[in-house]
């Protein structure tokens, strides 16, 4: 079933018609609960990777810190309702213990965390010649190797096929057998991608238009920023600043960097948010199989952004959680 945004309440262009020059589209994935193939779109699916291709893995050195481990088949088990019967943190390993057979593994596969083909999303950018991003991550701390350990969040492994090129396909795909979290682990989704249109963060807006939109969101109670940027795992558009004051994203190369992709823990905020799709009106009242259907949490529910560079997709990525 398709998923449709709602529209928004007021016209926010005619309002403000030099907004028109900071909009752009970005399209909300929209995964929900589903048996994804490896040439769908996907969160948590199988990789469309070449069977003579190696698995990419982390080499670490990896160890777990303030997290409560957990086992990957553990976590799938519990999913499948199959530790019902187990004490409450059955899940859950011992972190000295876990740290010396984590060590002892060596380097440990990633996991596959989305796979997105540009016939679905049209407006996702991809090298010349290729049509397929595919992202991956450890879900563990390194004691390096980890460029964004400092936030506690995933490395990511970004990569670019073309789907054309991939023969034979791994179907017993790897992954690593520890979580730091066991909301690291994606549920299998589908994804039902929709085209919206969004506007610059308010902060970032040129004066005056920045004052004009501060002042009706002071006598509106702050719509702007709920109604300018989508809620939702999406491809393009903006970033969202809400948990800290907006920082320069450049790449090493000296250029501003753009959004690529987020990852995010909740489809959307609050029972009545904007960003519910209409399909999903009649959700479940905690909205755990809508709101939530990859079961992935970002820190405290927050969201990571992922920035590519416009000059080469050789570039690093770099990301944010906001």
């Amino acid at each position: 079933m398709p998923r449709t945004s709602r529209q928004r309440p007021v016209d926010l262009v005619a309002l403000f018609p030099e907004l028109a020059r900071y909009q752009r589209t970005a399209t909300r994935l929209h995964p929900r609960r589903g048996n994804p193939g490896v040439h769908d779109s996907s969160v948590g699916g199988p990789l469309l990777w070449p069977a003579d291709e190696p698995w990419p893995v982390c080499a670490g050195p990896h160890h777990v810190t303030d997290a409560l481990p957990v086992r990957t088949a553990e976590v799938r088990a519990d999913r499948q309702g199959l530790m019902k019967d187990q004490p409450w943190d059955a899940l859950y390993l011992d972190v000295k213990k876990t740290n010396r057979e984590i060590l002892q593994a060596g380097p440990l596969p990633l996991m596959a965390v989305a796979q997105i083909y540009k016939r679905d999303v049209p407006g996702l950018p991809v090298p010349d010649g290729k049509d397929v991003l595919q992202v991956l991550w450890c879900p563990l701390r390194g004691h390096q190797g980890h460029p964004d350990d400092w936030l506690n969040m995933p490395a990511l492994h970004l990569v670019w096929c073309r789907a054309a090129d991939v023969g034979e396909v791994l179907t017993e795909q790897p992954e690593p057998p520890f979580l730091a979290y066991e909301s690291y682990l994606p549920e299998s989704c589908v994804l039902h991608p929709e085209e919206v249109t969004e506007f610059e963060y308010a902060d970032l807006l040129p004066e005056p238009l920045r004052t004009a939109v501060d002042e009706w969101d002071e006598e509106n109670g702050r719509p702007y920023q709920e109604w300018s940027i989508a809620d939702g795992w999406k491809v393009g558009g903006y970033a969202s600043w809400h948990l800290t004051d907006p920082y320069p994203m450049i790449c090493d190369c000296g250029s501003d960097m753009r959004l690529l992709l987020t990852i995010a823990s909740k489809e959307w905020q609050g029972r009545d948010g904007l960003w519910r799709p209409v399909e999903d009106a009649d959700a479940d009242a905690d909205h755990r199989d809508a709101c939530t259907p990859t079961k992935v949490t970002i820190g405290r529910g927050y969201s990571l952004w992922i920035f590519r560079c416009p000059e080469s997709f050789d570039h690093r990525h770099r990301i944010s959680v906001q």
